[in-house]
């Protein structure tokens, strides 16, 4: 064999050896996704990253601009979330216990925007499904069994309409009128639950959230799912308003429209 043809011999039979560890590096991605033992469970995480726009939302000292260029900064950011539903990459669905699923997240406690859910059936989801606010059956359970994140002691109650406030969002801003102490506030308190006796104003949204990155849930995988909360998509679109028109919103027709907005200030940001 002369120089040249071995040349070709010794680049070819790299070229072989390259192809066979590609196949194989294929076969192992495949693998990484380990296989679901029966009755495997394991454990979901979320964490819920408050922002305006680009912006991470800071209590006090940040000051921010609505679209329609109000400025405005934020004293009390808190929600509920709750009714937690998993959907996986074949539509099947897992519902958290409800008693397990009602979260109160607030923008003054990092603790609370971390939380998660045990005893999750293993699986690949693409899906969350939750539900912003406090739905009717609890807001009209005994206050006995109203504890932890739904005790009305927490100030996310209204004792005089027996309901709870499913969204508050406080502040200051030179835009809102200004009160008889000198101060220019602004204070969003929206809830409802479609009344007990009689129908009345119903603020409880559902939202699902498609996930771009699949949460492998397994024994040893605790997906942590990082989810921001915008707060300036409170007050765009679908109804957008002015913080001057509209200073106070609490239990009135026009929290509905705020109702419609906030389902909107949700979305997944990345996995971790």
């Amino acid at each position: 064999m002369n120089y040249i043809s071995k040349n070709i011999f010794f680049v070819l039979a790299i070229l072989a050896s390259f192809l066979l560890f590609s196949c194989n590096n294929d076969d192992d991605t495949d693998s990484l996704t380990p296989d679901i033992e029966e009755g495997e469970v394991g454990r979901m995480r979320f964490e819920f990253d408050n922002i305006a726009g680009n912006r991470n939302l800071q209590l006090n000292t940040g000051t921010y601009q609505t679209a329609s260029g109000e400025e405005f900064n934020v004293t009390t950011f808190d929600y509920y979330l709750s009714n937690f539903v998993f959907i996986d990459k074949d539509g099947n669905e897992y519902a958290v216990p409800q008693d397990e699923s009602y979260k109160l997240v607030r923008e003054s406690d990092r603790e609370s925007q971390f939380f998660g859910f045990d005893n999750v059936p293993a699986g690949d989801y693409t899906a969350v499904r939750f539900v912003v606010g406090v739905d009717s059956l609890r807001n009209t359970k005994d206050i006995s069994e109203r504890t932890g994140a739904l005790d009305p002691a927490n100030g996310m109650y209204w004792s005089w309409n027996s309901g709870y406030i499913f969204v508050k969002l406080e502040g200051n801003s030179p835009a809102a009128p200004e009160n008889q102490n000198g101060e220019h506030i602004f204070r969003y308190h929206i809830g409802g639950f479609g009344g007990f006796d009689s129908p009345t104003i119903n603020n409880v949204k559902t939202v699902e959230i498609p996930l771009t990155e699949t949460a492998v849930v397994r024994k040893n995988n605790a997906p942590l799912l990082h989810f921001t909360v915008d707060v300036l998509k409170l007050f765009e679109a679908p109804n957008p308003f002015l913080i001057s028109e509209n200073p106070t919103v609490m239990f009135a027709p026009f929290s509905v429209k705020i109702a419609e907005n906030y389902v909107r200030m949700f979305a997944f940001d990345h996995l971790h």
